[in-house]
């Protein structure tokens, strides 16, 4: 008999993260594989977790609840590498432990839960969500970029964790066109969860082949459960196949009082209204003799060795009352020690950017003939400032330091015009690459 007794449903990401544990320290964990649901309300199962929910451990020192808390228990029945080899790998498992559960799984919940009927759709908190979680796996990207595991040179709890919490959104969410833009996330993922003690745990995956459809219509209430969720998550893939979601029905809603922002809870049944989106400060300013997309096809339409001409035309176009321009400059470039890292870096910064396409043109340069390589780059921007739309939603922003260009100081002048020639030097630093912007 086991000394320890796992209580969930079984398709279970919560529970997964003890039973693949398990796996790599060698313990038998049993399972309750005809989990009743109704049960979780009962006054025994309230006495193993007030909270009322799953998973829960049975251990012969009594129980343990919440999911991260239980697979740190098992992780530690036997001696193992999975805590890392030292009191700061113990630290940095925690560290991933915690991204795992509030930059992933937490933006997750906030994104799919809804979408499956579960919780109030709102598709203000939906769009926060998935930033968030872009912005979550692009800083996972750049790390494994250089690293296998996120811990040292084995698999760690931080492994188990992350793996788990991507399980579901791999199966249900994260179609191929998602993660493209993520490929040492996708290595990551894949390599792992087709180990054997990740493979006899949570089984084949097979990944979405269609985005999540639309939320259920409003006053259409599935009421599911977790246990429902899960399996729904789990079956996606092969109902998505067979059938195209339907398309929402546009309603004209009634006059209402601005709601406030969705609460993180999934218990209401009400769909939340419609937020109406203001109008972007940008669009509000007054009309510039400049128009962006007149620069943009000029310097477009010119070749590399005559960019000096175009940059004559940017100068005749330029209206300093309607327009700026930045520096920007990398603030942590000790970091930049690999070259393609590096270079994804900016690539990833450019596609984060997207959201200010229409109001900005910009080159990025990536300098130096050796590590650590440095990051410079200007920007034209729409209006006198960095737009408040880049540095509150484009979390890249806070890593540069901004400097407004002084057009009447012809040493700035100069650094605009390098920058926009790509010259073999700028600054005396050797250009290894260029990437612009427009």
């Amino acid at each position: 008999m086991c000394e320890q007794k796992i209580h969930a449903n079984k398709v279970n990401k919560n529970a997964y993260k003890a039973l693949v544990a398990a796996e790599y320290v060698g313990v038998k964990v049993e399972t309750t594989p005809d989990f009743d649901w109704s049960t979780i309300k009962s006054p025994e199962f309230i006495k193993m977790n007030p909270m009322g929910k799953v998973p829960v451990l049975e251990t012969p020192e009594g129980t343990v609840f919440e999911s991260n808390a239980i697979a740190r228990y098992v992780a530690g029945l036997k001696p193992s590498g999975l805590f890392g080899s030292s009191n700061y790998e113990k630290a940095l498992v925690d560290q991933w432990i915690d991204i795992a559960t509030l930059e992933i799984d937490g933006n997750v919940s906030r994104w799919v839960y809804p979408r499956l009927g579960m919780g109030v759709f709102n598709e203000e908190v939906e769009g926060v969500a998935i930033s968030n979680l872009k912005r979550a796996l692009t800083a996972l990207n750049t790390y494994l970029a250089s690293h296998t595991y996120l811990v040292g040179e084995s698999v760690t709890l931080a492994d188990i964790i992350m793996i788990c919490n991507l399980v579901n959104p791999f199966h249900v969410a994260l179609t191929k066109e998602f993660t493209a833009e993520f490929p040492h996330v996708e290595r990551y993922f894949w390599t792992l969860v087709n180990q054997p003690n990740f493979k006899k745990v949570v089984g084949e995956i097979v990944q979405a082949a269609k985005p999540l459809g639309p939320p259920p219509a409003k006053g259409h209430h599935h009421n599911h459960t977790p246990a429902a969720v899960e399996k729904e998550a789990k079956s996606a893939p092969k109902s998505a196949a067979k059938e195209s979601a339907p398309k929402p029905k546009k309603e004209k809603a009634a006059p209402a009082p601005k709601p406030a922002p969705a609460p993180e809870s999934v218990d209401d049944d009400e769909e939340a209204a419609p937020v109406k989106k203001a109008k972007n400060s940008l669009d509000l300013l007054p009309p510039s003799p400049m128009v962006l997309d007149n620069w943009k096809r000029l310097y477009s339409n010119t070749k590399a060795k005559d960019f000096h001409l175009a940059i004559s035309g940017f100068w005749e176009m330029f209206d300093a009352e309607g327009y700026s321009l930045w520096f920007c400059d990398y603030k942590f470039n000790d970091e930049n020690t690999v070259t393609f890292v590096t270079m994804n870096k900016v690539g990833g910064f450019l596609q984060r950017m997207d959201l200010v396409r229409k109001y900005a043109f910009g080159k990025m340069c990536i300098l130096g003939e050796e590590a650590p390589y440095k990051i410079k780059g200007v920007w034209l921007f729409r209006g006198s400032d960095v737009p408040q739309m880049v540095t509150e939603e484009c979390y890249d922003a806070e890593l540069y330091e901004w400097t407004k260009v002084d057009i009447s100081n012809e040493e700035q002048k100069a650094l605009v015009n390098a920058y926009f020639e790509e010259p073999d030097t700028i600054q005396g630093e050797k250009l290894l690459e260029a990437k612009c912007f427009k």
